[in-house]
């Protein structure tokens, strides 16, 4: 049977009817269907755990339009290889370039695929289980529609496994039961290439004398002869699990947060990672409601990069039950967010001239800088004048949170700027 493909490989679809789930994309009136129906599909990054269809779905795509279909692993393949698929693309009017991995891709090969994309010269389809925010560029990404493939449900597997077993023309030769399914399903970890691969070595090893499989959690469990890693941080739940500490961490839950860093701490997450989150955590959620946060997450990163595991698991815990206890507040994450949404919608306003700097004489007699008071000649080191453009005076980006600490800070505005930002 050496010669004979795996049966994930039997089994992959050739047309989105065959496909089996992820329905939101390739359901009748999906964008993604209608795309392929007229011809037009867009360059596209697909994101989602491993074994959920994003090869697949590539593969039915270049199937589906008879188009010349170029295939990459960013795992072995460098920009030599990308500009010689650019160069054969070019004979072409059209032509699909899947890049498998492509979050694995540096900053240089991402940038080799630009110019192609943008001119039309190939449609690039990239398949990544990692967040394509955080690892494909920016770039790259405006020119790509990113769509998302859920996690196989525990009923499309099982139906995958029926599927496997009427029409695999090597599986149905036996009859095979699935009287269990737990250990199939747990173990695949929602993977259909696993659950597949896993089903294909329960009927490899069964006895040759037998007519028929009996499937049973038992012997699925016997047969794998591994526990799969409830963590890998280089897959999908990467992102998940650090979501769940950060979330757990904004909810002062500190039990579920002490948790959530074991998984990453036993899974062998890089620790500077998991510091550098609690860092961007320590202003985004608790700020100036509690900024001795900021600072002990600060040193909790330089310690934590000196010591590293084993050591450094007991600093990563003391700062995340910190952090977990600590009052909350994201008044200044906000703060920066409406400020920039300002910015995005004005466009650039003047500088008020008393607030420009004159360093030349010609400056000088344009008003640059005149008017402008010292504050600290005023009382309380305070005089009050306008610092923003002229279309934006009294608007509010901050709003202190109900909290000790920023309750004084609210305080503090309302008696030097009275009624004029609301404070």
């Amino acid at each position: 049977m050496n010669n004979i493909k795996p049966l994930a490989e039997r089994l992959r679809p050739t047309t989105l009817d065959d496909l089996i789930g992820q329905e939101h994309l390739t359901g009748n009136d999906s964008i993604l269907r209608k795309s392929i129906e007229q011809g037009k599909i867009p360059s596209m990054i697909l994101w989602g755990p491993p074994g959920v269809g994003k090869t697949t779905i590539a593969n039915i795509i270049a199937h589906t339009l008879s188009l010349p279909y170029f295939q990459l692993s960013a795992i072995s393949s460098g920009v030599k290889d990308v500009r010689e698929v650019i160069e054969q693309a070019k004979k072409s009017t059209q032509a699909i370039l899947f890049i498998d991995e492509i979050h694995r891709f540096n900053k240089n090969q991402q940038d080799a695929l630009l110019g192609a994309v943008e001119n039309g010269t190939i449609t690039l389809i990239g398949a990544t289980t990692e967040n394509p925010s955080f690892e494909v560029n920016s770039a790259l990404l405006s020119r790509a529609q990113v769509y998302v493939l859920k996690p196989l449900t525990e009923e499309k597997l099982i139906q995958l496994l029926n599927t496997a077993l009427q029409k695999d023309e090597i599986l149905n030769k036996k009859k095979i039961e699935l009287k269990e399914t737990t250990a199939l399903i747990n173990i695949s970890g929602g993977d259909a290439r696993k659950l597949l691969n896993l089903l294909e070595l329960v009927y490899n090893t069964h006895d040759n004398n037998s007519d028929t499989i009996i499937v049973t959690d038992k012997l699925v469990m016997q047969v794998a002869q591994q526990k799969i890693a409830l963590y890998d941080k280089q897959g999908e739940q990467h992102y998940d699990i650090i979501s769940a500490f950060i979330k757990s961490m904004r909810g002062s839950d500190v039990n579920a947060t002490v948790y959530w860093l074991a998984r990453m701490i036993e899974g062998g997450e890089d620790i500077k990672f998991i510091a550098r989150r609690m860092l961007i955590f320590a202003s985004e959620d608790i700020g100036n409601a509690n900024p001795n946060a900021l600072l002990l997450a600060n040193a909790t990163f330089d310690a934590v990069s000196k010591i590293g595991y084993p050591e450094g698991r007991i600093i990563l815990s003391q700062c995340a039950v910190y952090l977990a206890t600590s009052v909350k507040s994201n008044a200044s994450y906000l703060a920066i967010d409406k400020a920039l949404q300002a910015v995005q919608q004005l466009g650039d306003l003047s500088v008020p001239l008393h607030l420009r700097n004159a360093p030349t004489m010609l400056m000088k007699n344009l008003d640059y800088g005149k008017n402008y008071q010292y504050s600290h000649n005023g009382e309380n080191n305070f005089i009050e004048q306008e610092y923003l453009p002229e279309q934006m005076k009294g608007t509010t980006f901050y709003d202190p949170g109900n909290n000790t600490r920023e309750n004084e800070i609210r305080k503090f505005l309302k008696e030097r700027w009275e009624d004029k930002y609301g404070y």
